[in-house]
């Protein structure tokens, strides 16, 4: 896969959280809810999928992309993300997740790499048979304590958390649409 994004055809964003109301604002959901700004960017409503995603197509600063919200648990989010690999057919995916090793709301991207752990990487990874793909990184920092990781991304933003998370969220939606538009390299420098 090519490391600059801009000569690309279509690109599939991918979001990753947990369905239902119940986690919405969750740690975990955080993909979900760049998604639903860059959705708001495109002009789209997600509508479901016959790949078992929500999915708004439209266009990012003239870029063609496909935004997907796997409808699956986190755990299981390879299966939707490859059958709209196999039905859209991008030249490029790139997917949004939260991240415990960095501080919360600091961005950061890459292509390829390991799971580090996450699940739904994990599942994305072994469903498309290959780590290379970008992904968009917001730290949502590691618990304090004796709290389990996994309780801790299940758990909704803190009350300091959430009076900046509008504004970090935009800034997490404009880092993905420069790594669509001006590709890593330009991207990782403008988001550091």
């Amino acid at each position: 896969m090519a490391d600059d994004l801009a000569q690309n055809d279509l690109t599939l964003i991918v979001g990753l959280g947990n369905p239902g109301p119940k986690y919405e604002g969750n740690r975990h959901n955080i993909g979900f809810l760049i998604l639903d700004e860059l959705a708001g960017r495109v002009g789209g409503k997600f509508k479901a999928h016959k790949s078992g995603a929500e999915i708004v197509e439209g266009r990012l600063s003239g870029h063609r992309v496909v935004l997907a919200k796997p409808r699956s648990f986190m755990n299981l989010s390879g299966g939707p993300v490859a059958s709209a690999v196999k039905f859209f057919k991008p030249t490029a995916i790139v997917v949004i997740h939260d991240e415990l090793d960095l501080p919360f709301a600091a961005i950061r991207m890459k292509l390829g790499g390991g799971d580090n752990g996450h699940n739904g990487l994990r599942s994305i990874t072994k469903s498309l048979g290959t780590k290379d793909y970008f992904r968009v990184r917001f730290g949502v920092d590691r618990p304090s304590g004796r709290q389990d990781p996994a309780d801790y991304v299940l758990k909704d933003f803190s009350t300091v958390e959430r009076k900046q998370l509008a504004l970090e969220i935009d800034r997490a939606a404009d880092a993905t649409e420069a790594l669509v538009t001006k590709g890593l390299e330009a991207a990782q420098n403008a988001f550091h």
